[in-house]
């Protein structure tokens, strides 16, 4: 089996508080690489880690470790993203003498960024002297011979139907490369650890499931009020985030928003459009009814708000690695109904109902019942809320740190 490396594992050097401290430190970062862009091709520090001597363990230097933060750096925020970002901010305090941000100018931040990432990169990680590159989310310099790369899930193999041409092409080019050359492989499931091994015939030995975490900032305390206000939420509503892709599998819920709009119920969709998916996306937005509320993208500081504020929580998707949105949600108080497929079950365990994806009315009549059965939604809630607590940033940082720190002492 893969290695699982427990997040609440006890780590060797300063812990990561998974309070909002966490949030905290992403909030400063993303504030740091925003006002303070990159002066040449590639990288500012966070925090001491722009220092290139490295930490010293007994008499011996270690050199550093280079985050490559391309991702954490776009504006978008889906779960690659939030990984990258919470992961660039917080690994460099949780040993501020072994870590290296590394990130694009603006402008290198997507499809422009691929040649940055293959060149700049590895050159600014050897001036660095660095051995050990982490890549967060999903991509990496194929010709460093020492990368750890997350790999969230290779749903782009299991179905390239849901992705554009071009960005299938470049992800059967270089999904297999990383698999081949990478020192290790992270992915955040057991689900996505199976396709990995299936898919992309990486060994259990080279593959870590570490989970990602969810924010302080996702609370039953978050103000529904703002969110309301700006969205112009006026009358109760069942939410989903989920970007404008077929494989969010969100025109599944055309029946149910038809029956909650005759209950005086919205069905609203938080999120935007991806450009590897516009040319499925066209067909899952005309497959969608006219009853589903498109917000598009949806402000950062809006979601916990609008989370807490949701009668219900829907997520009908084709295929999850993970499923960040669904703890979202239930660490706001919100009762969740999601898919049966990929690592949803894995994920929400007892604490969502769980319906087949191509089943409309199945969804519909779940939500329903979340909504009209008051035990049932109450148990949910508090199911939720549990289920949500055992997932931190700080916790993941841990696990990730000490996985580097293994592998970079490791001779090889």
């Amino acid at each position: 089996m893969s290695t699982t490396i427990s997040c609440g594992a006890r780590g060797r050097r300063r812990r990561i508080d998974s309070s909002s401290s966490a949030s905290s430190a992403a909030e400063s970062w993303i504030a740091t690489t925003a006002e303070n862009p990159a002066p040449g091709p590639a990288s500012v520090p966070a925090g001491r880690a722009g220092a290139t001597s490295g930490a010293v363990i007994g008499s011996r230097p270690v050199p550093p470790i280079v985050l490559n933060a391309r991702a954490a750096a776009r504006p978008e925020l889906g779960g690659v993203e939030r990984w990258a970002r919470e992961l660039s901010a917080l690994l460099p305090l949780r040993a501020p003498e072994r870590y290296y941000v590394a990130r694009p100018p603006e402008a290198l931040v997507h499809r422009a960024g691929h040649a940055w990432e293959q060149t700049a990169l590895p050159l600014r990680a050897r001036r660095a002297g660095a051995r050990l590159i982490f890549n967060p989310a999903n991509t990496a310099p194929v010709a460093w011979a020492a990368n750890v790369v997350v790999i969230h899930d290779v749903a782009v193999l299991r179905d390239p139907s849901w992705y554009s041409r071009a960005y299938v092409s470049w992800q059967r080019l270089l999904l297999p490369l990383l698999a081949r050359r990478a020192l290790h492989v992270v992915t955040v499931s057991q689900f996505s650890a199976g396709e990995i091994r299936e898919l992309l015939g990486v060994g259990s030995d080279r593959i870590s499931v570490i989970a990602g975490g969810v924010d302080e900032r996702f609370s039953p305390r978050a103000d529904p009020g703002a969110a309301a206000r700006e969205l112009g939420l006026a009358r109760p509503y069942v939410l989903s985030v989920a970007s404008a892709t077929a494989r969010k599998n969100l025109g599944a819920l055309g029946p149910a928003a038809a029956r909650l709009a005759r209950a005086g119920v919205d069905l609203v969709a938080a999120g935007g459009s991806r450009p590897q998916f516009r040319e499925r996306e066209r067909a899952s937005e005309r497959d969608a009814r006219d009853g589903i509320r498109r917000l598009g993208a949806v402000p950062e500081r809006l979601l916990p708000g609008l989370y807490a504020g949701a009668r219900a929580f829907v997520l009908p998707s084709l295929h999850e690695g993970f499923g960040l949105t669904c703890l979202e949600a239930m660490a706001c108080g919100t009762a969740v109904v999601a898919s049966t497929r990929g690592a949803l079950p894995e994920t929400c365990g007892d604490a969502a109902l769980l319906v087949d994806p191509h089943d409309r009315d199945g969804l519909a009549q779940a939500l329903e019942r979340v909504l009209e059965d008051r035990p049932l939604s109450q148990r949910l809630v508090a199911a939720g809320r549990e289920r949500a607590r055992r997932y931190r940033w700080g916790a993941t940082t841990d696990a990730v740190h000490e996985l580097l720190d293994r592998l970079d002492l490791t001779p090889g």
